[in-house]
């Protein structure tokens, strides 16, 4: 068997391969410093201590932001389009913080004194948002635009 023309494949695309993952994890490294940063409530050290509700808010929080971020990755063109479409859905995740907040008032108080439900409904606005966003960036009418 000839693997010669996967191989080269590999080869010539891993490059662009390695840049895109580069590019995707900073951007999900960053938008977990700012949503901490952002946070009233300090997460990671709720969860140092054991607090499951900053645990299951943070956990939304962490699959929120990878899941758009993943649709990007796989339906962009290049490192531009990536990091353009990466940026505004990440964007858009670390203000949903916001939106369940007014749904939901004192979200971060209520984190913070490890109630549960309060974190199952930031988990599931942040995913539910993230499933969405995720279907938005793979719109076939978006990537007949992009020339795909």
């Amino acid at each position: 068997m000839d693997f010669s023309a996967p191989i080269n494949a590999f080869v010539a695309g891993f490059p662009d391969f390695i840049i895109q993952l580069g590019v995707a994890l900073g951007l999900f490294i960053t938008s977990l410093i700012i949503y901490v940063i952002m946070t009233p409530h300090k997460e990671l050290d709720l969860i140092r201590a054991g607090n499951p509700s900053a645990s299951l808010a943070f956990g939304g929080v962490v699959v929120g932001l990878a899941i758009p971020l993943g649709s990007c990755l796989a339906h962009s063109f290049g490192v531009w389009d990536l990091l353009i479409w990466g940026v505004v859905t990440l964007l858009i995740q670390l203000l949903a913080f916001r939106f369940a907040d007014m749904f939901l008032r004192g979200l971060p108080r209520r984190i913070a004194e490890g109630d549960v439900a309060a974190a199952v409904f930031l988990m599931s606005v942040k995913i539910g948002l993230a499933l969405i966003l995720s279907g938005a960036v793979a719109d076939p009418n978006v990537s007949m635009i992009r020339g795909g």
